[in-house]
């Protein structure tokens, strides 16, 4: 493979360029949903793993960017980010192979070899990562990094979407029918991740790169310099800080699903592709007016949407009728879809917005350093927390009586994974209070996009969907009440 830079790139390179990277993503979508998610916690589950075992399953890859300094160096030595990115990328591969064929020849059911092949993905996985980014930084032109993203976030999770329903489907199918081979099963889906996370490793190295050179000093040297930038160090502080809250919880969403809820793998699966898709259908919009306006605003507009949605995780499964509950997870995983898809695109870009282009690959380094510190701490922290709290509980209920009914309702009711989702809610609403502490270039008020956006919804459901018929309902009816008063007046005359 030819990977040396270029000194600058022509408008067609950069064009070719944005059309590999998108089908680079899709490979890579392909390797992550037959691996990630719900079906490594279900195998994980499956092969008898415990709270701390699938809290250090999370917590792998946040802790193997640890080693991004790596990345650093290479790209300092050899001035060749697409080779970095390319190499590790097929290197990060390789294990999800090993590990389909040791679940296959060898039936092993060690959760420990799960996590010991899994280090090594994550670990070349995430020093391909600031080599890609500092690569994305230079190719993609920043007028349009939001539209461009987020039209690759959108074609990925249509993608996710579509894979995830029939591969839980098929593992239902096989468990219900021939739970002997469901281990095995694991085993094929690991096999065809890692195959097709090489072939994009491949389509990858036909991208271009525009050359670039880290500054003249040392690794070491290198990582003090943005903590020496006080509005980027700010951003550390607080995106580390909302990181924590949110891991502690959200690595044991699907495990309470599965243990206590007892939901099959395919209820599972669909409420995950019903987030997705209220992620697809707005994270658009949240690309152009992080574009136009700031990516501060986004997060303040989203983050407290996710906070609630953590909240609110508090009452599932209080419900008698399964029904109850299965409509409190969709809207949860509707909103947590909505919000999600805008915290992840603003943090991503604001990374971008807000590091040097000549140290572009270091700035955003550390903040993966920095942050990855923190989210593997948190899913360490919730699997202890875990077995904390599987032998205590809280709860409240209410009791209606009458002289033909008495019943009691439960309002809350808290114990083990509910205890972890108050926690990550009320520590992710403490950290909100570090946003407004680092400054953004353009950055907007949030109320002032808010308006804006909702302006802007408004008058695009007017336009396309009936939708906007209903949103001036009460004036229709009003008008209408009123013409009919004029015509009976009419009449008596």
């Amino acid at each position: 493979m030819y990977l040396k830079p270029k000194a600058v790139l022509t408008d067609e390179e950069i064009k070719k360029g944005l059309g590999i990277v998108i089908w680079d993503g899709l490979a890579a979508e392909v390797m992550t949903s037959f691996t990630g998610g719900a079906f490594l916690v279900a195998l994980a589950l499956l092969l008898g793993a415990n709270n701390v075992q699938i809290g250090i399953l999370a917590a792998l890859p946040m802790f193997t960017n640890i080693f991004q300094l790596l990345s650093v160096w290479l790209v300092g030595k050899f001035h060749n980010r697409r080779a970095v990115a390319v190499y590790c990328s097929f290197l990060a591969r390789i294990p999800l192979i090993f590990i389909g064929c040791n679940v296959l020849l060898f039936s092993s059911e060690s959760v420990n070899m799960l996590i010991f092949f899994l280090f090594f993905h994550y670990l070349f996985g995430s020093i391909a990562g600031p080599s890609w980014n500092s690569w994305m930084k230079d190719m993609v032109p920043e007028k349009m990094l939001g539209v461009y993203f987020s039209r690759r976030g959108r074609y990925t999770q249509t993608l996710n979407v579509v894979l995830s329903l029939l591969l839980a489907f098929l593992i239902d199918f096989v468990r219900n029918n021939y739970d002997q081979y469901e281990l095995e099963t694991y085993g094929i889906f690991f096999i065809t991740a890692g195959i097709a996370g090489i072939v994009g490793a491949y389509t990858l190295s036909k991208a271009s790169e525009p050359q670039s050179y880290l500054s003249n000093t040392n690794v070491f040297a290198l990582f003090k310099l943005p903590l020496k930038n006080i509005n980027f160090r700010r951003l550390l502080v607080f995106n580390s800080a909302w990181v924590f809250a949110l891991n502690i919880a959200t690595p044991f969403f699907t495990v309470f699903m599965i243990k206590s809820m007892g939901l099959p793998l395919s209820y599972i699966i669909v409420l995950s592709v019903i987030s997705q898709v209220a992620s697809i259908l707005t994270i658009r919009i949240w690309g152009v007016f992080s574009d136009r306006y700031s990516n501060k605003s986004i997060i303040a507009l989203s983050a407290p949407i996710y906070i609630l949605c953590i909240i609110a995780w508090c009452f599932a499964g209080i419900y008698t009728h399964l029904y109850s509950n299965l409509a409190l997870l969709t809207l949860i995983h509707i909103f947590s879809g909505i919000a999600t898809s805008g915290i992840n695109l603003a943090f991503t870009n604001i990374g971008l917005k807000l590091a040097p282009k000549k140290d572009a690959i270091v700035y955003l380094s550390v903040k993966n350093i920095i942050t990855a510190v923190f989210s593997s701490l948190g899913p360490l922290l919730g699997g202890y927390l875990a077995d904390v709290f599987s032998e205590r509980s809280i709860t409240i209920t209410a009791q209606y009586s009458s002289p033909y009914l008495t019943t009691i309702f439960r309002l809350v009711s808290l114990h083990e994974w509910n205890f972890l989702f108050l926690i990550s809610a009320l520590l992710a609403l403490l950290s909100l209070n570090l946003l407004n502490r680092f400054k953004e270039v353009g950055e907007v008020h949030k109320d002032v996009v808010k308006r804006i956006m909702r302006t802007t919804i408004r008058n695009n459901l007017k336009e396309y969907f009936i939708i906007g018929d209903l949103i001036n309902l009460h004036e229709q009816l009003k008008a209408t009440i009123n013409i009919k008063k004029w015509r009976t007046g009419k009449d008596r005359l």
